[in-house]
């Protein structure tokens, strides 16, 4: 059975690690949709923990505000002032002004000529944007190519080429999760078979002057490596809610009047934060984040190195744990098959929640989705099926255990369940036994019919056991039409003569009345004898190896039984020894109720020497 058990347990942890590996490699390939909405809750939650933190001081939002619409007349702002504002950043000296604005119609001439003449003053940077068959873009990851898992557009909006030739391009589409949050820039978008840069990573080459270096699973810009996601996708780390990023409004620029060091040799990212604009996105921090400081972010992240690493080796980790967790729960279970196991569950699972939390504060982004979700469905399936199991055996060894019990007394039963080796050891002991047996029951027996005699034992043995509970539930031994009452089992006591005694007068009552509810023809052929004895007995076990009863054996035993002759002999229903009348002491004013003999003296067959005995008669009527 345990060998099955074994086999089993190792069965079931294979599957589980069967399960968790399909869901890694589903994770490994791009992600699995109906976890990304749970992934991200658990992400903001977080970026919570985790609290807001300093954005670097590289880049600075020049902010196309209320104010500033307000003063321009109109939204978007017309391009020739537009071509101011950039005239007026320019004069400060910034690495490169990034526009988060699409010019992909023409305007008045005389704007477009205007803005064309402040790009090619000024390092420049225009916005384009990628059209998908989706609405809601989410990484995919082909073949193990990141240049073949890069997210193809079904449509490129460039600006007008009037403006586009006099400025670097680079495309302001963002990765969302189900709830709109953005989680992911594509730093490359592949439109009719060639790739074009996103916008932060266009920003950020042009302010350092170098072209990006494509290496397997990250992008070099100088000197910083910045590990990257499937498809060369760059995960976004907030630092808090808008604002957080270094902003000032573009109307301080239009009248002249910014703080020059907010601009010189800093990254500016222009960009609209008008109310009602539309390009806000929903982020832990905040549910109206400004799409500008969404790209401003990722300029960071790529200038400074700073943000989250989910790169191949994450994502390995996240495939490592998501097969090895299930199998170790499913172990754990085994090896504490009970409300513990599920616990166990539960406490790991907060363990490795709390180390996606640490890892994250180091910039780490680990599933915290993934692993339990591999983990969980298998450990629930065992350890219910495991719970089931345990309480149909629990069941099953109760019902034994039931039945068992039926066959020994309450007390040894109890005894016996507390310490299985009671008596392995025989033990010498004082005790009080009871013998009672039948008078010419096998005479009757032969003339009456297999059911008759059954029935008649049967309601012998029901009624014998039923005055041992009453009498503090000795160890009784049935023997065909007789029955041995053992006082002194499991423990012996003081009172243990004086219930013998008492166990006595209740068994002569007991049988009177039950002879007389026999039919005539039955009772009067039947009689009963009792012989008691108190001395030292051996208590020991008896039997083979596949079966064993306790009882007790010596010369108190021997003499017990031989006194139910003595007791038929003289016409009493009891014999009983001196030394059980000594030690009963006033418990025996029970033998008030019949008549007691004094001591007689008289042999015991298979016994040298007589011996003192007392002789207890019951008040009855009838013949037995």
């Amino acid at each position: 059975m345990r060998g099955k058990r074994h086999f089993a347990t190792l069965i079931a942890a294979g599957l589980a690690g069967f399960w968790g590996a399909s869901l890694a490699f589903s994770h490994w390939r791009g992600g699995i949709s109906f976890l990304d909405r749970i992934e991200g809750t658990l992400t903001d939650l977080r970026f919570l923990i985790q609290g807001e933190r300093p954005a670097p001081d590289t880049v600075t939002i020049v902010a196309i505000d209320d104010e500033t619409v307000q003063e321009a007349g109109s939204y978007p702002l017309p391009r020739i002032t537009v071509a101011k504002l950039l005239d007026g950043i320019g004069r400060h000296n910034p690495k490169v002004v990034a526009i988060d604005i699409l010019f992909v119609d023409a305007g008045p001439q005389d704007g477009d000529e205007a803005l064309a003449r402040s790009l090619e003053k000024t390092p420049s940077v225009l916005a384009a944007a990628g059209t998908f068959e989706r609405a809601v873009q989410t990484l995919s990851f082909s073949d193990g190519n990141d240049l073949a898992s890069v997210p193809v557009a079904k449509d490129l909006l460039v600006p007008v080429s009037s403006l586009g030739m006099r400025a670097a391009l680079g495309v302001v589409n963002v990765t969302t999760d189900p709830s709109g949050t953005p989680r992911h820039i594509p730093l490359l978008l592949r439109s009719d078979g060639q790739l074009v840069p996103s916008f932060p990573l266009r920003a950020a080459s042009v302010a350092i002057a170098q072209d990006p270096v494509l290496d397997r699973g990250l992008i070099m810009l100088g000197p910083v490596r910045i590990g990257t996601d499937l498809g060369y996708a760059l995960p976004l780390r907030f630092y808090g809610p808008r604002g957080a990023i270094r902003t000032i409004s573009a109307i301080e620029v239009l009248r002249n009047r910014p703080n020059a060091e907010d601009i010189r040799d800093r990254i500016v990212v222009v960009g609209g934060i008008v109310t009602g604009g539309g390009d806000v996105f929903p982020t832990p921090f905040d549910p109206v984040l400004p799409g500008v400081e969404v790209m401003a972010t990722a300029i960071a992240h790529l200038t400074t190195g700073d943000g989250l690493i989910r790169d191949r080796r994450v994502r390995m980790a996240d495939a490592a744990v998501a097969v090895l967790l299930p199998i170790l729960l499913v172990l754990l279970l085994a090896w504490h098959r009970s409300s513990l196991g599920f616990a166990l569950i539960g406490t790991v699972a907060l363990l490795w929640i709390g180390a996606t939390a640490i890892a994250f504060s180091h910039g780490i982004w680990l599933s915290a989705t993934l692993p339990l979700a591999a983990a969980a469905p298998p450990a629930t399936l065992f350890g219910a099926a495991r719970l089931w199991l345990d309480r149909r055996r629990a069941e099953k060894f109760a019902a034994e255990s039931s039945t068992l019990r039926q066959f020994q007394p309450p007390r040894l039963a109890a005894r016996l369940a507390q310490d299985p080796g009671f008596l392995t050891q025989p033990v010498r002991q004082k005790a009080a036994l009871v013998f009672i047996d039948l008078s010419g029951f096998t005479g009757l027996s032969e003339d009456l019919s297999p059911d008759e005699t059954r029935e008649i034992v049967k309601g012998f043995h029901a009624l014998v056991d039923d005055e041992a509970v009453l009498h503090h539930d000795p160890v009784v031994s049935f023997m065909g039409d007789g029955a041995m009452l053992i006082f002194g089992l499991p423990e012996p006591g003081p009172e243990d003569a004086c219930h013998a005694v008492e166990a006595c007068v209740g068994l002569c009552s007991r049988m009177q009345a039950w002879l007389a509810s026999l039919p005539e023809h039955l009772s009067s052929r039947i009689g009963f004898k009792i012989g008691a004895h108190y001395g030292v007995i051996v208590a020991s076990r008896l039997g083979g190896g596949s079966h064993q009863h306790i009882t007790a054996i010596g010369d108190t035993v021997n003499v017990a039984s031989r006194l139910m002759e003595v007791a038929a002999a003289h016409h009493a229903h009891v014999a009983l020894t001196d030394e059980l009348y000594e030690a009963a002491g006033a418990a025996c004013s029970v033998f008030d109720s019949g008549v007691l003999d004094g001591t007689i003296q008289t042999s015991i067959r298979g016994r040298v020497g007589a011996l003192p005995v007392w002789l207890w008669q019951a008040r009855c009527n009838g013949k037995h």
